[in-house]
C-alpha cells in the first residue's frame, strides 16, 4: 500500500531495475517521509522489493541470514511505504516511509545514524528512544 493504495507490481517495473550489480541485491536507503532524516540502509532483492510494493511495508533481504525479513517482525516497529524512487543508474532505491514505533535501529535509536565523527572519534549524538533488551530480549 503506497500512499493508501495496494499496488500490483508489474514485471515490467521490476525489469527496469538493475539487481545484477550487487549479485541480485539493491542498496536501499530508508528515509522518513516527513522529516527527510535517513533512518537506515538495507538491501532488497527482487522478491523483497515486490513484497514491499504489494504490502506497503518494507521487506528486506538479510545478507547475514540469507533470507527475507520484514521490518518490525520482531520489534513491531514497521515501516509504512509512502514513496519509492530509484537513482539514475536504477541500481539503488530510496524509500520514503512513515516509521511506526519509537525507533528503526535495532540498537534502540530512532535512526541507525546516531553516531557523529567528532575530533577523530565516533560519538553518540542522540539518546536511545527505546530499550532494545525489552524489545528483542537480552
Amino acid at each position: 500500500m503506497i500512499g493508501g493504495f495496494f499496488i500490483a507490481m508489474s514485471t515490467d517495473a521490476i525489469s527496469k531495475l538493475d539487481f545484477a550489480k550487487l549479485d541480485g541485491l539493491m542498496t536501499t536507503v530508508i528515509q522518513d517521509h516527513a522529516s527527510g532524516r535517513v533512518l537506515m540502509v538495507g538491501f532488497m532483492n527482487e522478491e523483497s522489493f515486490r513484497l514491499t510494493v504489494e504490502s506497503g511495508k518494507a521487506v528486506f533481504y538479510s545478507r547475514s541470514r540469507k533470507k527475507l525479513w520484514r521490518k518490525g517482525e520482531s520489534s513491531g516497529h514497521s515501516l509504512l511505504v509512502k514513496e519509492i524512487q530509484t537513482d539514475c543508474d536504477t541500481d539503488a532505491l530510496l524509500i520514503k516511509v512513515e516509521a511506526v514505533g519509537p525507533g528503526v535501529c535495532h540498537a534502540g535509536y530512532e535512526s541507525c545514524f546516531y553516531r557523529t565523527l567528532r575530533e577523530n572519534d565516533w560519538v553518540e549524538t542522540e539518546a536511545r528512544t527505546y530499550d532494545p533488551n525489552q524489545v528483542y530480549g537480552g
